[in-house]
């Protein structure tokens, strides 16, 4: 449609640019329609769980100070629980990110003495101060907590004899990262971490098995809480805060698992009793309802990267065509300008701060200096269009978000537009 094109042109994109995602576009028709049925599944699923725990407009209100019985905080955790099938759930606007939300997931549920496991290889990166692989005031290490790693095998298979010869009388939790994190390994399917978690428990039945789920929610029709995961982890300002939830974190699984990091939260004593939402409940129910389809614009989105670059020639995880099971998509650039100018084209397609122009910059918790693109509504929300990558090899950029699929459409081609003025790619 000549209007729609005309007002790509008008925002900056040469026809050359509009012609070349118009091509690729005509071959997602049905993958996007695929996308579309989760999301109606995943939707009615939300809106079930709603209904069930009786959401009502007292639940929206909120409270202050200790915030006991908070009817809407409470139900909240409900509607988690139900959404997760799990037995409890602590969703709180006290925990600040993903990363905090992780950390109180592991330091709530391991003691001196106790070892932690990953069988997926490296954790992100902000995780290695958690647990101490990078030596850091208070981490699990500090604590007594020894930690073992088996790394993928070459193929991003498991590395099952290794992960058998691991698993000790020490061993009290696996972590599983779902997502790639600064990796260029594949994201793991519910699938994938169903049969990694069996064969676990089939070696030690009481071991914790926990999953990053960052990233990963509302991807598919099931969670890994579905296929045996005690806990499953995430944040608020990614997938299941659908754009509105200003911050926090959740924490589904098992009864004892969910209290631990209730009493790790706040204190021994209080657990889940206080914790006041402070008003803003309107946006975490809000926000959690419209997961579903905001979900679906960010993988639209990244869909949409992947076929472009692909086509362009460099190296993308997940490639084109394959299944997907979170919203990151990974463009390997073999070097720093390629990625900064990726970032710079995502921030210029942003409706906050798109004046600004991203640098690479020593941010907390990472090994490298880190450029990060996001003119966001919530301050870091990477469901919302944004791109980052460490200055580091193999140069890799990890695309992710977009609160509607046009946003993710014209954010894409932003990028490729900043490129090509550098004169990286040739359209």
């Amino acid at each position: 449609m000549e209007q729609i094109k005309n007002a790509y042109l008008d925002m900056g994109i040469s026809e050359k640019t509009y012609a070349f995602g118009e091509s690729v576009l005509k071959e997602l028709k049905e993958r996007f329609e695929e996308i579309d049925k989760v999301a109606e599944i995943n939707q009615l699923k939300v809106l079930g769980a709603m209904q069930k725990h009786q959401v009502s407009e007292a639940c929206l209100l909120g409270t202050t100070g200790y915030g006991y019985n908070d009817l809407g905080r409470d139900a909240l955790e409900a509607v988690y629980a139900s959404v997760f099938h799990t037995e409890d759930a602590l969703v709180r606007p006290q925990i600040t990110c993903g990363t905090h939300a992780l950390a109180l997931a592991l330091m709530s549920n391991l003691r001196p003495g106790d070892e932690l496991l990953s069988p997926v290889g490296k954790p992100y990166d902000t995780l290695e101060e958690v647990i101490g692989i990078r030596p850091s005031m208070g981490s699990l290490a500090e604590y007594g907590v020894s930690y073992k790693q088996v790394d993928l095998l070459e193929d991003g298979s498991f590395d099952f004899d290794g992960i058998k010869a691991a698993i000790n009388e020490k061993t009290k939790l696996v972590t599983v990262q779902r997502s790639k994190g600064y990796q260029t390994r594949p994201t793991l399917s519910v699938d994938r971490i169903g049969q990694l978690i069996d064969f676990i428990k089939k070696i030690k039945p009481s071991v914790i098995c926990m999953v990053d789920n960052c990233y990963g929610e509302f991807v598919e029709t099931r969670e890994p809480s579905d296929v045996g995961a005690d806990m499953v982890v995430g944040s608020l300002i990614k997938n299941p805060g659908g754009g509105l939830a200003p911050i926090g974190g959740y924490i589904a699984g098992k009864k004892e698992c969910v209290e631990n990091a209730a009493r790790r939260l706040t204190s021994p004593g209080l657990g889940k009793e206080v914790g006041a939402s402070l008003g803003v409940l309107p946006q975490l129910y809000q926000g959690f309802f419209l997961a579903p389809t905001v979900t679906a614009s960010a993988l639209k989105g990244a869909i949409f990267a992947a076929n472009l670059y692909e086509k362009l020639g460099f190296p993308v995880i997940p490639n084109g065509s394959e299944s997907r099971h979170d919203i990151i998509q990974a463009v390997t650039f073999g070097n720093p300008e390629g990625v900064i100018a990726f970032c710079e084209g995502i921030q210029a397609a942003a409706p906050v701060d798109s004046h600004v122009t991203p640098e690479p910059w020593d941010m907390p918790g990472y090994d490298a200096k880190v450029i990060m693109a996001a003119g966001a509504f919530v301050s870091g929300s990477s469901i919302e269009l944004s791109a980052d990558g460490p200055i580091k090899p193999p140069y890799a950029v990890y695309f992710q978000g977009g609160l509607t699929w046009p946003h993710a459409k014209f954010g894409i081609l932003r990028s490729l537009e900043s490129l090509a003025s550098k004169g990286i790619i040739t359209l």
